[in-house]
């Protein structure tokens, strides 16, 4: 999938898409607590196999049961259609995990 900047309308609106996620520093952000440190590994071993498939990864970082993820595209100097889809995929797979 090739990356393409997102419009200003198209961040304005990812609120109504993505209603989990904020905007910090130009960023998608996420922070996520888990039971443990194995269900947070768990977890980002699940989103990295997602991240690699879409030749997108995230900047994050883990501290026990907490998963901390932004999201950028350097290459475009700011959020693209790469940031969105991954969120989404992220958000289908904690989704699922709940269901």
């Amino acid at each position: 999938m090739a990356a393409h900047s997102l419009t200003v309308d198209e961040i304005a609106k990812l609120g109504e898409h993505l209603p989990a996620w904020s905007m910090v520093n130009g960023k998608l952000y996420r922070q996520l607590l888990f039971v443990d440190f194995a269900e947070a590994f768990a977890f980002m071993v699940r989103v990295a196999l997602i991240a690699e498939a879409l030749g997108h990864h995230p900047e994050w970082s883990n501290v026990w049961n907490r998963v901390t993820i932004e999201l950028t595209t350097h290459d475009s100097g700011g959020l693209s259609n790469l940031d969105l889809e991954l969120a989404r995929r992220i958000d289908r797979l904690l989704h699922s995990k709940t269901t």
